[in-house]
């Protein structure tokens, strides 16, 4: 992209913020793909205190849309008071689009210009108006991209000084948390409150007790839908506390989790038809060295509210710990621990 054009990206987000232009003028625009994820909306309600909430100042850059978890993420934003950037970046192979996301709930919709992760020049002209137009403190990010993106991704954001909350997992967690380091991020596997609550029960237990269920066989089975493109990152953190309860060395977490993502066998192992296209099953097996005794957990959930939802939450502990603390890496258990999950 020339100067010229990166300079005209630039007045143009900036006007769009300031409502002097509409935000057409981003770029030719197709007619609005309303598009909604599956989430389960009826399990959501509106903040109490949203209009009083400062967080309506904060815009969120949520990337990886059309998908449906970085889709139902942006939902969750506008339900918990939070604007959504009117830009934001989208697959390498996905073109150029604008879409509108609604969410059912609180009634609010925002029409958003998808750019490919590819175009960088205009990826950071837009970011640059945008800074201008609402100040670099109020401009986060989510990431729910593809596993494959996800460490180029986050030293984008480290390059441009952007915030943000990633959700998507796979990639190199060594490198990634390397190069996140100095920088004001959240980075889990998973944003659920009451599963978040559960891998940190499990890491206290698995610290205070180690070796407790020494000799236990683990078995992992993990269902997501068709389109997951790696195991469950959740499944992993589990799996370290549990080992460390077992101080089973043989289970391997790269060869040993048992993955489904055939439909049918889905529905075998539990997963209602609705559920098919978003779901999370996980059924974490310990049996005694005699088979006498067995100890499952599950962890069980339909839709991507409860991710969705902890993800906002995850966007408004970072905008809030921006204004006091030093730029650091953040977990969402730190996110719980603050109370920040609602």
């Amino acid at each position: 992209m020339n100067k010229t054009r990166g300079y005209r990206n630039y007045l143009t987000c900036l006007a769009a913020f300031c409502g002097l232009i509409p935000s057409e003028a981003f770029g030719p625009r197709p007619t609005p793909t309303r598009f909604q994820s599956s989430s389960i909306r009826g399990m959501s309600s509106l903040s109490s205190d949203a209009a009083s909430d400062s967080t309506g100042d904060i815009y969120v850059m949520v990337n990886g849309m059309p998908g449906p978890m970085a889709t139902a993420a942006a939902e969750a934003c506008l339900r918990k008071n939070l604007k959504l950037a009117p830009t934001a970046m989208t697959g390498p192979d996905v073109p150029a689009s604008t879409i509108t996301v609604t969410d059912l709930v609180s009634g609010k919709s925002t029409d958003v210009r998808l750019v490919p992760a590819n175009d960088k020049d205009e990826l950071i002209a837009s970011l640059e108006g945008m800074r201008t137009a609402v100040g670099a403190e109020n401009l986060l990010a989510i990431d729910y991209t593809h596993p494959s993106a996800v460490n180029d991704n986050a030293r984008f954001y480290v390059s441009q000084s952007l915030p943000f909350v990633m959700g998507t997992t796979g990639g190199d967690r060594d490198a990634l948390l390397h190069d996140v380091h100095g920088h004001f991020c959240v980075i889990a596997p998973n944003m659920g409150k009451q599963i978040v609550a559960m891998q940190a029960a499990l890491e206290d237990l698995a610290n205070k007790y180690p070796a407790a269920f020494k000799g236990y066989k683990l078995s992992v089975v993990e269902s997501h839908q068709k389109t997951k493109a790696d195991t469950s990152g959740t499944a992993k953190a589990v799996i370290a506390s549990i080992k460390k309860l077992a101080a089973d060395e043989e289970f391997s977490i790269e060869t040993d989790i048992e993955m489904i993502r055939d439909e049918l066998a889905a529905m075998e192992f539990g997963v209602p038809e609705q559920g098919l296209n978003g779901h999370a099953f996980h059924t974490y097996t310990l049996t005694s060295p005699d088979g006498s005794v067995q100890f499952q957990l599950q962890h069980n959930v339909v839709g991507r509210t409860v991710y969705a939802e902890g993800t906002a939450d995850g966007i408004k502990f970072l905008a809030k710990k921006m204004q006091t603390e030093k730029p650091q890496v953040y977990s969402m258990i730190n996110v719980l621990e603050e109370g920040a999950l609602e």
